[in-house]
């Protein structure tokens, strides 16, 4: 008999029959509780599993959704690929085989020239096109002289629409009498040993980092014209105009550092380079934009790394508006810099999940569009920036206030994956930052200024593919900086350019800021 047994029965509470059918009810007891504990550990994983499930399954009904935008939506068209079990409607061109060319050996004599060989010639300007002539006088008083000749230097120009040649005549007297000889003296010219004019170099400027229009596309065009040009002319044509504004970038970038409120943003742009032969390094411009000076400078760097920003924004001083991206982070405590975010790239996230979770967007976008409704006030009104920041506050707080604690009480119901959640995850992670702004009339709600001074290079980049070695990247992201300081301040990118091209040999270093495109 087991001690337990005795126990019980020597206090007169229980039987021994009693004792061992409640012995064995308790092992049926545990047995069956061990079953539970397994069935609802099985259960658990299994809810762990449907939630996995759905998780990805949102994820890629969204995925889904972006790539219908990509290939249906309107702001852009996308080239699909034909099915290969497709049936053809029978519209494809024929092929037609060219006959052979016929040939014929032509010789001929000439003379042999006395230029030396890898020294640069000058190309012979086409006779049909038009000549403006000048007649440039020796600045020597030329009475009693006798006029023994001339020296004639074309110049390759062009107007919209029109090429023309610019005729310099110099003409050469002598004094007998001095046995003296003067020649009028030529202007200073964008290349000096080249014929290429400002209105030609700016042309070709234009049409390719405004117009978006490669050089061999300008070249096929020229052709039309009866112009032959070879590409790597232009493309030479623009390295020394690039090197001839270079002092002038120098003093945009030295502005636009010395500025205390920037806004910054990064674009990737294909490059070529010998450590990828047939394949594209992907580079970055990085964008700085001072709202208040209205000038734009670009920056290219071989990578997205923090050190692009760290070393250009170095002895910057002041408020700093961005996107969420990471390398932007160590400003938040860096001394002297106030870090605010992009209202418009939060924005942009609800947006892009609205297919996920409709009506949770279209709360959060409604009450941005309160925020953005009171910026439009402003601006129509004209206010000071005190008065925007008083306007803000008495308007714009308290949307920010209700909108923050109501995203905080759904974080904790939405699938950390899905749109909604990555939207709500991005922005209460960065909201110190983005709601910043109301207490600083001066700076904006968002960086979409310096969005649309990006928006050429993503159009560029479609039509040329890639920008050349990185010291062609770096050129381009100079001229893009001068074509977006002048789209901001409404001048006339063609004309500013031209005559920039015309004046800077002779113009003093100590007064650059006088050539940069910006409001007077």
């Amino acid at each position: 008999m087991q001690k337990g047994q005795k126990t019980y029965q020597a206090n007169g509470l229980i039987s021994e029959e009693a004792y061992l059918l409640l012995k064995k009810e308790n092992i049926e007891l545990k047995e069956k509780i061990a079953a539970l504990s397994q069935e609802l550990l099985f259960f658990k994983e299994l809810a762990e599993n449907v939630s996995t499930v759905r998780a990805e399954l949102l994820y890629y009904k969204q995925e889904l959704a972006q790539l219908k935008r990509m290939i249906f939506g309107s702001k852009s068209e996308r080239h699909i690929g034909t099915d290969p079990g497709q049936l053809s409607l029978g519209l494809d061109a024929e092929t037609v085989v060219q006959p052979e060319k016929e040939t014929e050996q032509i010789t001929y004599t000439r003379d042999k020239s006395d230029i030396k060989k890898g020294s640069a010639v000058r190309m012979v300007l086409p006779s049909h096109l038009h000549r403006e002539e000048h007649i440039i006088e020796p600045e020597e008083d030329i009475t009693g002289a006798r006029k023994i000749g001339e020296v004639v230097t074309e110049i390759l120009e062009y107007t919209p629409g029109k090429f023309y040649v610019e005729k310099y005549v110099r003409l050469k007297y002598v004094f007998p009498k001095e046995e003296k000889i003067v020649i009028g003296e030529l202007p200073s010219f964008p290349i000096p040993r080249g014929n290429a004019g400002s209105g030609l170099l700016a042309h070709l400027l234009i049409s390719k980092f405004v117009d978006h229009l490669p050089f061999y596309r300008q070249v096929q065009q020229f052709k039309r014209q009866d112009i032959d040009i070879a590409e790597s002319t232009i493309s030479g044509w623009f390295t020394a105009s690039c090197r001839l504004l270079e002092p002038l970038y120098e003093k945009l970038v030295s502005k636009v550092r010395g500025s205390n409120y920037l806004m910054a943003d990064e674009t990737p742009i294909p490059v070529q380079t010998k450590d990828k032969p047939g394949s594209t390094h992907k580079g970055y411009h990085w964008v700085y934009y001072s709202p208040l000076e209205k000038l734009v400078c670009f920056d290219y760097r071989k990578g997205r790394g923090r050190a692009g920003p760290d070393e250009f924004l170095e002895s910057f001083r002041g408020m700093l508006q961005t996107d969420g991206y990471n390398a932007y982070d160590i400003y938040e405590k860096k001394d002297g810099i106030t870090l605010f975010g992009c209202m418009a790239h939060a924005r942009r996230k609800f947006e892009n999940a609205k297919d996920n979770d409709p009506q949770r967007a279209e709360y959060v976008l409604e009450r941005m569009r309160k925020l953005y409704m009171t910026e439009c006030e402003a601006k129509e009104k004209g206010l000071t920036f005190e008065q925007r920041k008083e306007l803000r506050a008495e308007q714009s707080l308290p949307v920010l206030q209700e909108l923050e604690k109501w995203m905080k009480e759904q974080l904790p119901d939405v699938l950390p994956k899905s749109s909604i959640g990555q939207a709500l995850t991005y922005t209460l992670g960065l909201w110190n930052r983005l709601t910043r702004y109301i207490e600083n009339g001066q700076v904006e709600i968002d960086n979409n200024l310096i969005e649309n001074s990006i928006r050429p290079v993503a159009i560029g980049r479609k039509n040329y593919l890639f920008a050349g070695p990185h010291e062609a990247a770096q050129q381009a992201a100079m001229i893009y900086s001068f074509l977006g300081t002048c789209k901001i301040n409404n001048i006339e990118p063609l004309a500013w350019l031209k005559d920039v091209l015309q004046r800077i040999q002779d113009h003093s270093i100590q007064k650059l800021d006088e050539l940069l495109p910006t409001k007077k």
